[in-house]
């Protein structure tokens, strides 16, 4: 069955000899600038504590944390080996290699002791932060796609496509494109339908992480693991594997949290 070729750039703009603005980086952009926008919004709104005159500091901490955690996260848990061999390829982002899951910790991580300098409540600027997160997942999965990486596995499909750096040629699921519907715009449905109904801190950042590491275990049965790890047993990905611990830590979480608003004295 004939399958699409993928002809794009990962260039929007090319300088020539391996520069010039990516799409890749324009998805970073744009997700920090969602992130800017959308708590001013929720501030206005009164779902976020944190101040017009302080999220700009924050978004930078945000910066931080999620580039150092995706990319120590990718190197540690997805290339270990040749970091090992490389140490210094860890600063090598423009190679790439950036995992989400890392992301989410750097981010909790700033989140954290943003809130802990700041006096604002953890919970509260976590739901703000999450609220802003699927779109920034979003645009992260349109980029591998226009990169024509991380593809998909082998399928007959009519919409299936045919990679350039897949050395088999082989049609395949544009899984790139099915991440971006589930983890970006269907996790944002969800969110806001959450934050919508609930006036309390934490729900929507513990959905959040929950909602994500389900949805991740659905994209992956159409993703291709990356070949240096393969399957592990029972025909289970290493992404699937991660998605299955953070949705265990959104269930021990969300206990704790309840727990302790029941040990809350009433007045």
């Amino acid at each position: 069955m004939a399958a699409f070729e993928h002809h794009l750039s990962p260039f929007l703009i090319e300088f020539g000899g391996g520069w010039g603005i990516r799409y890749y980086g324009l998805a970073y952009a744009f997700g920090f600038l969602g992130l800017f926008f959308g708590l001013r919004w929720q501030y206005r709104l009164g779902w976020s504590r944190t101040g017009n005159g302080r999220i700009a500091d924050f978004v930078t901490w945000m910066i931080v944390g999620v580039v150092i955690g995706g990319r120590l996260f990718y190197c540690l848990f997805y290339n270990f080996y040749a970091t090992l061999a490389h140490p210094i390829s860890i600063f090598e982002v423009w190679k790439g290699g950036m995992a989400s899951h890392g992301g989410i910790l750097g981010a909790i991580a700033a989140i954290y002791f943003f809130a802990r300098q700041e006096k604002v409540p953890f919970y509260n600027l976590a739901d703000a932060t999450a609220l802003c997160t699927p779109p920034a997942l979003f645009f992260g999965r349109i980029a591998n796609f226009i990169n024509g990486e991380l593809w998909g596995r082998p399928s007959d499909v009519p919409w299936a496509f045919i990679f350039p750096d897949d050395r088999l040629r082989l049609p395949r699921h544009p899984s790139q494109l099915y991440e971006a519907f589930l983890e970006g715009a269907l996790l944002f449905v969800i969110l806001l339908v959450i934050r919508l109904r609930t006036k309390s801190d934490g729900p929507v950042a513990l959905a959040f992480v929950g909602a994500y590491g389900v949805l991740r275990i659905i994209a992956e049965f159409w993703r291709e693991p990356d070949a240096h790890i393969g399957y592990f047993g029972g025909g289970w990905t290493q992404g699937q594997l991660i998605s299955f611990f953070q949705i265990l830590i959104a269930v021990v979480l969300a206990i704790l949290l309840r727990q302790s608003r029941r040990a809350v004295p009433r007045k």
